[in-house]
């Protein structure tokens, strides 16, 4: 049996040259008090589309490729691929911002944080039920975090994630990534063939039968603010994700996953997501979980050959929501 590739390992290089291009890619890296090396990749310091590709295949543990096509399309001129020959491991294993990390205002002495962490660090950590699923557990000495949020982790997060991860300060880095950002919305919007796992998963598909995967989506401009970046990135995908799974298993597995994986099967569907995210209260958990979905997908089915498609792109949507009249 093949002994599973370490995403925190495939990571540090990637790591290495992100903190050695700090300065092209207009990014920022300090050290807490500790040592922990943190990377302001859009909270203080401007960012770049390119650091947030960089930042969105370390994300996916080294077992990625993210690419800008700058080539125009469906009536948008800049979108966002991406493929690995890894995908359960490299998207829910790595990518999936699935690890919850809160404090209170008691803990930070103001106001109260709260993060979804992502990347290979998740790993060491394990503390998630989904690891258990996919039977993996990273081991090392070195691990990366990715938090999409506007201000650092207060000292009682970052020493949870050392403790659970079993790190010294040295050997964790945390990145952050505001969604308000050039490198925050690119790596959101890089999760297109992630949002389609997590929706696999969701519908009960076996996950070891998927072996490969690719994706695109249409990249937007950045939000002006927070709310509106969350609504681009999220609509990026509902309405303009594409992905093209291959699994294995049975044939009839695969042509149910690809009728029922797009998001047009969710009752919500067809609204922009900041107007449903403002009708639900902003309660994210108050949506419909099928909306979560790529607008479009293929499912091939490896045994047979054959392929199967459902959904479509919505790009007069997104370009009402984008783009000046």
């Amino acid at each position: 049996m093949n002994t599973p590739p370490s995403v925190n390992a495939l990571a540090a290089p990637l790591l290495e040259t992100l903190l050695r291009d700090a300065g092209r890619l207009r990014i920022a890296v300090s050290r807490n008090a500790e040592g922990v090396a943190l990377v302001d990749a859009g909270i203080t310091v401007p960012g770049s589309i390119q650091a947030g590709l960089q930042i969105a295949e370390l994300c996916m543990g080294g077992l990625g490729e993210v690419r800008l096509a700058a080539l125009p399309r469906e009536g948008w001129p800049t979108w966002l691929q991406v493929r690995t020959s890894q995908p359960v491991l490299a998207c829910l294993g790595s990518q999936y911002a699935g690890w919850s990390l809160a404090a209170s205002a008691e803990e930070t002495g103001g106001k109260k944080f709260f993060a979804l962490g992502s990347g290979p660090a998740r790993a060491l950590a394990a503390k998630e039920p989904l690891f258990a699923e996919l039977d993996y557990r990273d081991r090392g000495d070195t691990g990366v975090l990715v938090m999409e949020v506007d201000r650092p982790p207060p000292p009682s997060v970052i020493a949870k994630v050392l403790r659970d991860c079993a790190l010294q300060p040295a050997g964790l880095a945390i990145v952050l990534t505001p969604t308000a950002s050039l490198a925050g919305t690119t790596q959101i919007v890089a999760r297109m063939l992630e949002v389609a796992l997590h929706r696999a998963h969701a519908l009960g598909f076996a996950l070891h039968d998927i072996v490969e995967g690719s994706g695109c989506a249409p990249l937007p401009a950045r939000g002006a603010d927070a709310l509106q970046a969350m609504a681009r990135t999220n609509d990026a995908i509902l309405y303009g994700g594409q992905v093209h799974l291959s699994v294995t298993g049975s044939a009839d597995a695969a042509r149910e996953l690809a009728r029922k994986l797009p998001s047009e099967n969710s009752p919500d569907h067809g609204r922009s997501f900041g107007e449903l995210f403002e009708a639900a209260g902003r309660d994210f958990y108050q949506l419909d979980a099928g909306l979560f979905a790529p607008a479009e997908a293929w499912v091939t089915h490896v045994g047979s050959g054959r392929t199967w498609h459902a959904g479509a792109l919505h790009m007069d949507l997104l370009r009402s929501l984008w783009q000046e009249a």
